[in-house]
């Protein structure tokens, strides 16, 4: 895949901005897993670039956390957060970038941003990309707290549910009229 100037600055920049989520973390959970805006960050980023953009936007914020600097929830950084019980969720970030990325898939010119199989996909794909932060997650929670599936799911999951819908249901309208604005970068005058 050939990446231009302004592709490369997309992707940074919605790093970037997944990188700001930081400041909006409010622990809840045991285990101190937060509520935070990055997985929307994360999930917003693919579906306005698509699979290669929010897969890179989201390994640029998770390599730049592993190197120390300040960008994990609650402006934690370091390797140690990575490995410990909430870096499966951070390791979902990427996962769940790539897989919504791949279903909502890169603008397209012409695209209609609020037409019903527009609105259909985007939902789909952000959908997709929340559920996929929690698979790593949840495994990498019990594996270091050496809680049951259930008691993981009590813990990482339930009580984040009404704030991902939420957090669901602001992406999908504000990625369809991103990508109107992103199309024109991305469409190669070859295809």
């Amino acid at each position: 895949m050939k990446i231009n100037n302004t592709r490369f600055i997309f992707i940074v920049l919605f790093a970037a901005i997944i990188c700001a989520g930081c400041f909006i973390a409010v622990p809840i959970g045991p285990g101190g897993i937060p509520i935070v805006m990055q997985n929307m960050f994360a999930v917003l980023a693919a579906l306005t670039l698509g699979g290669f953009g929010g897969f890179f936007s989201a390994l640029l914020f998770v390599a730049a956390g592993a190197l120390g600097l300040p960008v994990f929830s609650g402006g934690a950084g370091g390797i140690a957060r990575l490995l410990g019980p909430t870096g499966g969720f951070l390791i979902g970030y990427i996962l769940a970038a790539l897989a919504a990325g791949c279903i909502a898939r890169k603008p397209r010119a012409g695209e209609k941003a609020f037409s019903a199989k527009n609105i259909v996909k985007l939902s789909l794909a952000s959908l997709a990309g929340f559920t996929l932060i929690y698979v790593p997650g949840i495994l990498r929670f019990m594996q270091l707290t050496h809680r049951s599936f259930s008691a993981s799911i009590a813990a990482c999951l339930i009580p984040f549910i009404p704030g991902d819908l939420i957090k669901l249901v602001l992406s999908v309208p504000l990625a369809a009229k991103l990508r109107t604005a992103a199309a024109r970068y991305f469409t190669d005058k070859s295809e």
